[in-house]
């Protein structure tokens, strides 16, 4: 059997493909983190760019679904420095994550090496990634995007493989009530399987918004905020009046369905209930489900039609 014709792999400048780091590198990467996961062998899902951390902003900001903790996305078109050596360790403090990726297209020794000593000297359950970013063609082939590590945690296998040791009794029941979400509602496509956050959101993409659900001690609850683009975790400016008009259609839907009643800017909606109780949890995640499909029913409804998505954009 004869060797198949190849192709010769050409490296494109990364600029040539991604003109800007915060208008196009950042956008992209959020929106294709599937290709940064499997190098790192890290499930992630996109929590928001541009977070506010003091006067800087965190590239893009990640939770790993099966413990909720948080991962830090740090990238570059340029090669890696020192201010954004400094900068991952402010955002490092100022985020609680405990996986950080750099990404970059190239990396002197000395920003290896100082990722080599934090994953040699922090605690088993923080990883430091340095990642090269490549773009490449095949003959004619339009770019493609080529990631390698070359800086991880040396255990790394090990310490996802023991994830779920790693959580609290805390996350573990959180986890463990998530699960019992889904069992309750096959078809629903959040919370994702393993997940042991605090929230479960569901994004409202033409809204800018987000309907977010939680349990906890003294009951379970569900609000709206701003998704998780814009610096704050309540609502915009534009967004808070405007679902205002809306508060009448949601409260006649949910008192259409006997679950009382709203308040407050967020459009809360609560369940007075011990959260924590197992044998309450079939009440809760059928209440949350319900008062879900209301909130996103009214959310994306002809009432929502309007001058809302005709209005020009936050700056």
């Amino acid at each position: 059997m004869g060797v198949a014709e190849m192709g010769e792999l050409t490296d494109v400048k990364v600029k040539d493909v991604w003109d800007h780091e915060a208008y196009d590198f950042t956008p992209w990467l959020a929106e294709n983190l599937d290709k940064l996961s499997r190098v790192l062998d890290v499930e992630m899902d996109l929590e928001g760019k541009e977070m506010a951390v003091g006067n800087l902003k965190a590239d893009i900001v990640c939770r790993v679904p099966t413990d909720g903790s948080r991962v830090l996305i740090e990238n570059q078109l340029e090669n890696a420095n020192l201010q954004h050596l400094g900068q991952v360790m402010a955002y490092l403090a100022g985020l609680e994550a405990r996986t950080v990726v750099w990404v970059a297209r190239d990396f002197a020794e000395a920003h290896l090496s100082a990722f080599r000593w934090l994953n040699e000297h922090t605690k088993g359950e923080f990883g430091f990634f340095a990642v090269r970013i490549r773009a490449v063609t095949i003959g004619d082939s339009l770019p493609a995007p080529l990631f390698e590590v070359i800086e991880r945690p040396n255990d790394w296998n090990r310490q996802l493989g023991n994830g779920a040791k790693g959580l609290s009794e805390l996350g573990k029941l959180k986890r463990d009530f998530w699960a019992h979400y889904r069992d309750r509602h096959p078809d629903v496509q959040r919370p994702t399987p393993g997940y042991a956050g605090s929230n479960v959101n569901d994004p409202v993409p033409h809204l800018d918004a987000r309907v977010s659900l939680y349990p906890a001690t003294d009951g379970a609850g569900i609000f709206i905020a701003s998704s998780f683009d814009k610096p704050s975790s309540g609502l915009s400016e534009r967004l808070e009046p405007y679902l205002e008009h809306l508060r009448s259609e949601l409260e006649k839907a949910i008192a259409e369905d006997g679950l009382g009643h709203i308040y407050g800017s967020k459009h809360n909606s609560r369940l007075d209930i011990d959260g924590y109780d197992r044998a309450n949890w079939d009440k809760i995640t059928d209440w949350l489900e319900s008062r879900r499909k209301i909130y996103l029913r009214v959310l994306t409804g002809p009432a929502a039609d309007g001058d809302y998505a005709t209005t020009e954009s936050d700056p």
